[in-house]
């Protein structure tokens, strides 16, 4: 559905809220719900004993398959979604999986074939305001975002920049 051009790379260096190096610190400012982009990201809350209302896990991290350890502690009790998303890519499926798993009573766990980098932003669109994103800020911890109208406008901005039918993506992510 949509792709990141090349000039667009480096509006995601910077990250979008505060940096953690501490996941019980990150939980004590985080709103509900929460939803968690990437495997470390994932296994680092579920060790602080919070499993989020969505976790979004491609089985890599820096784009090296994860450690056994981690590997153990994302094989949960979580309902599971599997969706295939090509790298630098949002496809359609990963969108609506979102969206669902975010409707649904019980935690999801979406499982990326592919790639998950980019599901920060769909994430950041569709959580409630109030609710919080989580993802990795590679060698520097992780990343909490507050979803509010300024994030969230934030991200529709930069959907809109990305290649391929954005406002599809839009109406997939929003009511």
């Amino acid at each position: 559905m949509l792709r990141l051009p090349d000039d667009l790379r480096g509006a995601f260096k910077e990250p979008f809220g505060p940096v953690y190096t501490d996941a019980e610190r990150l939980l004590a400012d985080a709103g509900t719900p929460l939803v968690a982009v990437g495997d470390v990201v994932t296994y680092h809350l579920r060790q602080a004993g919070h499993e989020p209302q969505v976790a979004v896990i491609d089985g890599q991290t820096e784009r090296e398959a994860v450690s056994d350890e981690i590997a153990r502690v994302l094989d949960g009790e979580a309902h599971r979604v599997e969706v295939e998303n090509a790298q630098a890519t949002l496809s359609e499926d990963l969108l609506r999986a979102l969206v669902d798993a975010l409707d649904s009573a019980e935690p999801t766990v979406i499982v990326v074939e592919g790639e998950e980098d980019l599901a920060t932003l769909p994430a950041m669109v569709a959580v409630p305001t109030g609710g919080s994103v989580v993802y990795g800020q590679p060698g520097e911890g992780m990343v909490l975002v507050s979803v509010d109208d300024e994030a969230r406008s934030e991200a529709r901005e930069l959907l809109r920049r990305l290649d391929g039918d954005s406002e599809a993506a839009l109406s997939t992510l929003e009511p």
